[in-house]
């Protein structure tokens, strides 16, 4: 049977009078899939809750960050302990140091980190002082590739080799722009096509996961990470994403490539707004107020999310936290594969389907995927109580979370989902 929204449906009319769109982010309002957003009501563990009752096994997780589940009993603890003694002080806190402790241990590369609040804040950051370090304008991003909604960033995909391109928002000068060049994903032959000497850094997602979930080619990173040094320009891997998801090192430890900054997100806060940048020493310490670089943030380090990302980073600390979580994505991905025909990929306990038949290596071959049969897919999977993302161009996280129980009901509507189709 399928459920009902009437009280979610409700609650759309009335957000639409409140936000643009209805929403306070984007993807929230379901444009990749259409229909009406559901208004979630509580979680707990690997599953939400709707306002209308309905219950859906959650494979988004707060895109990302719920790596131990909703609602962990030890960040629910430390986010209270936390509020008992106050929610924000405009001072240094205790919490601050040994968050930084145990991103430390596990980034080796991040030997001195700033704390921000967003993604977005830490990406913009880092390039700012990747710029103010080596006295150069120019960045390079990868088409596909989403670091936050920075102006600078906010770039189309160029096509060929190397191009400057236009504004991918309204708003945006032109000016902002023309100082970000873009090159193609896995293409190692535009690598060459770069004037590295005018570049500031580059700026990557080692694990792209959002146009998809696409593999860098074995030797991309290692190439880039060459070209960069050899040229005095910064490497700036974006592990917003992946840092903690793929491994406690994040992508760096599974590569073995070390950036020269680091940005992170999502899992350091446990759920809370976060984020972070981090890298080598004599950059960093270009950061006011030891250095000319300036950046500030109010509510950076905040107690509350210091105290849900150490409760959070100290639970995967635990020896089998990973093997763990790789076991369940292992026993979901291998049978997804089967049932749900596509281009699957898996990484860690990021996965996704493009429906194409085409391999998936870069931006212009992740938009060859029929979106419109996604949608459908998608509210065959809502219907049955599996919520996925609502974009083609998202991924699905797994948590710790997930039971045996889970993933096999997850297969099962899977398996349906696709006869329907």
């Amino acid at each position: 049977m399928t459920p009902t929204h009437e009280y979610s449906e409700k609650l759309w009319q009335e957000a639409l009078q409140h936000f643009p769109g209805g929403v306070n982010s984007p993807v929230r309002a379901f444009r990749g899939v259409g229909g009406t957003p559901f208004f979630t009501q509580r979680a707990k563990g690997s599953r939400l809750w709707d306002v209308d009752g309905n219950e859906y096994i959650d494979y988004v997780g707060s895109w990302g960050p719920m790596i131990l589940g909703h609602a962990h009993p030890q960040v629910v603890r430390a986010v209270q302990e936390a509020a008992r003694d106050g929610t924000s002080f405009g001072t240094p806190n205790p919490r601050e140091i040994r968050l930084a402790q145990l991103v430390r241990e596990a980034f080796p590369s991040m030997q001195k980190i700033r704390f921000v609040n967003s993604g977005t804040e830490a990406t913009m950051s880092a390039i700012r002082l990747a710029r103010g370090f080596t006295k150069r304008d120019k960045i390079l991003k990868f088409e596909g590739c989403y670091h936050g909604h920075a102006d600078a960033l906010l770039v189309k995909a160029g096509s060929g080799g190397a191009t400057f391109d236009v504004p991918d928002s309204a708003g945006v000068p032109a000016d902002f722009a023309r100082n970000t060049l873009t090159l193609p994903l896995n293409d190692f032959a535009a690598l060459d096509t770069v004037n590295w000497r005018e570049i500031a850094c580059a700026i990557i997602e080692p694990i792209p996961a959002n146009m998809g979930l696409i593999p860098l080619k074995p030797g991309f990173l290692e190439k880039l990470r060459k070209v960069t040094q050899d040229n005095g320009a910064l490497l700036i891997l974006d592990e917003v994403i992946s840092g903690f998801r793929v491994a406690r090192g994040g992508a760096q430890e599974l590569f073995g490539i070390q950036a020269d900054l680091t940005t992170l997100g999502k899992i350091i806060g446990g759920g809370l707004p976060v984020g972070a940048f981090g890298g080598r020493a004599d950059v960093m310490d270009l950061l006011a107020p030891t250095g000319p670089v300036y950046q500030a943030g109010t509510l950076s380090g905040n107690p509350l999310a210091m105290g849900a990302g150490i409760a959070t980073l100290e639970e995967l600390s635990h020896s089998g936290a990973y093997e763990k979580l790789e076991r369940r994505a292992a026993s979901l991905g291998d049978e997804w594969k089967k049932i749900v025909k596509g281009h699957s990929v898996r990484i860690g306990s990021l996965f996704c389907t493009f429906f194409t038949d085409c391999e998936v290596v870069d931006y212009a071959s992740a938009k060859t995927s029929d979106t419109k049969r996604y949608a459908k897919f998608f509210h065959a999977m809502l219907n049955r109580g599996v919520y996925l993302a609502p974009s083609q161009f998202e991924v699905g996280f797994l948590s710790l979370a997930h039971t045996e129980t889970d993933i096999e009901e997850t297969l099962r509507a899977a398996a349906e989902a696709v006869g329907k189709l």
